[in-house]
């Protein structure tokens, strides 16, 4: 899929404006969810989080759905799931607002769903690596689907960065949920196809060569129009040729079959007079 980008804004300051805007309100979000993790790792402390972690396989663990990705095991579990969701999560709000608020619960319970579905047996799941993971995906395949500058450039930046995303959707280490991973992966590119089409293409500036270009295109237009005849089907039809009749077809009298009589097709007048009346 193509998106054409529309031409450079009216206003290119206020547009300037608009775009740090957005990225600070992005950045700040992206912290403000960090912090509510790291709120959430102190309270582990104070009580049973288990009840809280999804359980695979078991209908209790299906409320950890919704509270597993906020818990941690470890702070190196926390810091590493927190610099990827500052990245990830600022890239992705910044170029893609509507589109990933729209499939953050994609992301989110796909998380959970994938651990609690594929998970083995008396494990518990936590951590908010299955929406990294989701984020991750997200702004790689909007780049794949949209291809304009700003969507290639995210993806760009999200695969250099977290590229081994791809990797850890499999089973790699014992101990790393790579259900809930690959569960948020899926998340994460069912939100790319269905909201592909939520954010607006951004203004780009255009450049001389692409101007000099269409004026070349819109002046070979013109000269064609000016200089060639119209079409034949634009010529008006000055007299009409009429159409004579080729010929008169004739019908032949049937050939009796063998033994049968011939019909008699005189009048009877045609008949000859008989003198004894």
């Amino acid at each position: 899929m193509h998106l054409d980008s529309p031409d450079a804004p009216a206003d290119p300051e206020a547009q300037r404006r608009h775009d740090r805007q957005r990225l600070s309100n992005a950045l700040k979000a992206s912290i403000a969810f960090v912090l509510l993790l790291v709120i959430a790792f102190g309270l582990q402390a104070a009580l049973d989080w288990r009840p809280l972690a999804v359980r695979p396989g078991e209908w209790a663990g299906l409320p950890g759905l919704l509270t597993a990705p906020l818990l941690h095991g470890s702070p190196e579990h926390l810091v590493a799931n927190a610099s990827a969701l500052l990245l990830l999560g600022s890239l992705a709000l910044a170029v893609y607002p509507k589109a990933t608020l729209r499939g953050l619960p994609l992301m989110w319970l796909g998380s959970g769903l994938g651990a609690w579905l594929m998970g083995d047996p008396g494990s518990h799941h936590l951590g908010a690596s299955g929406v990294t993971h989701g984020l991750m995906f997200l702004v790689f395949v909007l780049g794949l689907l949209r291809r304009d500058r700003p969507s290639i450039a995210a993806g760009m930046i999200a695969f250099l960065f977290y590229g081994g995303m791809l990797l850890t959707i499999l089973p790699q280490e014992p101990g790393v949920s790579w259900q809930s991973h690959m569960g948020g992966a899926l998340g994460g590119v069912l939100a790319a196809f269905w909201f592909r089409r939520a954010d607006p293409v951004p203004p780009r500036k255009r450049y001389s060569w692409e101007i000099e270009e269409e004026e070349a295109e819109r002046a070979a237009l013109e000269a064609r129009e000016t200089f060639e005849p119209p079409a034949p089907a634009r010529v008006p039809v000055l007299w009409d040729r009429p159409q004579d009749a080729r010929g008169v077809v004739l019908e032949f009298p049937r050939r009796p079959r063998p033994g049968e009589a011939v019909p008699d097709d005189r009048g009877p007048t045609d008949r000859p007079h008989d003198p004894r009346g």
